[in-house]
């Protein structure tokens, strides 16, 4: 293209549009453009690259779950793909990492709107008695999505309508969107909708916190819910974080303390940087950082073994191995990276980014015990020579 020229993408099947920017600002972001044909974003004019590096190995267990892994990261961020890698090496020499996977559930909350809060309370009240043709109608959307539950708050003179389901192996943002439209659509035609005057609704009334933290999405599960531990040895701590076991125990502790003074949402030590990196990398909604990000972190030390064993307890973690950006050659072969591009992964994939999570959390704790946490910031993200100090807890 000629400096002047404004650059143009025309896909089949798609509108023309044009771009008013010199081309040459641009090259790297065109330079892949014959590959956007597939996407399915609106005006999609190229890519932004984003490096990867890997991380691990780790040694995992779990549901159908047995081996060594590594994690595809995505991310800008110098030090993260090498700290989760010290992380991984310290529980691989302590039998590596476990992880459980507790529930699972996709939700979406419409909005009914009534004349009254009589009329309100009446519909809350009635919808057990038409909760299996809400199901039926739901479900007709899909061979996949089930409803789990249904449960109503009165507002004012309107009732959320807190709608739970199981997705198989998407992450079903669009599948529960789709079945709840198609079933509200069905009950404004339904005997209730005259009996108890529906005046309107609105496919979701903030009750599901999509894309949002919320003490909900800590409650019920919004994506699949799943449990990682590990137990680090004195000696294994020593020699590969440098530190002893009770000193990255009492750090853990002091981080702790100190974000319930902050009134911190959660309590972990920088598990977002695992799950937006990992999400980047297998084409999960990147937006649903925000929501999958709370955490619970918990360090039981031994004072007779001085083992430490550090639990990771994720809510919601809506991830999917199908759909989305899962469908991607990028995306599929990190997923395949991980042993997840099956289509039973998705409990496995959330599993592996809880593991991965907890090495983390581990190599991060222990960079601020022993006092090389800005050190090697400097080092690796600015090539610096950093001084040391020691200090003690």
């Amino acid at each position: 293209m000629s400096k002047t020229q404004p650059l143009k993408r025309r896909g089949e099947g798609r509108a023309k549009f044009d771009l008013n920017i010199d081309s040459p600002q641009l090259q790297h972001l065109t330079r892949h453009i014959d590959e956007a044909e597939h996407v399915r974003i609106e005006n999609c004019i190229g890519f932004v690259q984003v490096p990867v590096g890997i991380a691990g190995p780790l040694r995992i267990t779990g549901p159908d779950t047995t081996g060594e892994y590594y994690a595809p990261l995505a991310t800008c961020e110098p030090t993260l793909v090498a700290s989760c890698s010290r992380g991984c090496k310290v529980f691989n020499a302590c039998g590596g990492l476990q992880f459980e996977v507790l529930n699972e559930a996709m939700s979406r909350a419409p909005m009914f709107l009534f004349a009254s809060p009589a009329h309100a309370v009446a519909f809350a009240r009635a919808v057990p008695s038409f909760r299996n043709e809400f199901a039926r109608w739901a479900e007709s959307t899909s061979r996949y999505v089930r409803l789990q539950e249904l449960q109503a708050s009165v507002i004012g003179s309107s009732v959320h309508l807190f709608c739970s389901y199981f997705c198989g192996n998407a992450a079903g943002q669009n599948m529960v969107s789709k079945a709840t439209q198609y079933a509200c659509e069905m009950l404004r035609g339904h005997r209730c909708a005259k009996q108890f005057q529906i005046q309107d609704f609105i496919i979701e009334g903030q009750l599901a916190s999509d894309k949002k933290p919320s003490w909900g999405n800590v409650q019920r599960a919004r994506g699949v819910e799943v449990l990682a531990w590990g137990t680090i040895t004195n000696a294994a701590c020593q020699e590969t974080l440098g530190c002893s076991t009770e000193r990255l125990y009492r750090t853990q502790m002091a981080l702790k303390e100190g974000g319930i003074r902050n009134g911190q949402f959660g309590c972990n030590i920088n598990t977002a940087n695992i799950i937006a990196a990992m999400f980047v990398s297998t084409g999960q909604d990147a937006g649903s950082v925000a929501e999958a990000s709370w955490s619970h972190l918990t360090s039981e030390y031994d004072y007779e073994t001085k083992e430490l064993k550090m639990t990771l307890y994720f809510p919601s973690l809506p991830v999917g191995t199908v759909g989305g950006g899962t469908l991607y050659p990028s995306q599929k072969e990190c997923l395949d990276m991980l042993g997840c591009a099956e289509p039973s992964g998705k409990r496995r994939l959330a599993g592996m980014i809880a593991a991965f999570a907890v090495a983390l959390d581990a190599s991060t704790s222990a960079a601020i015990a022993n006092d090389t946490f800005t050190m090697s910031h400097m080092k690796l993200a600015r090539g610096e020579i950093f001084g040391r100090q020691t200090s003690k807890l």
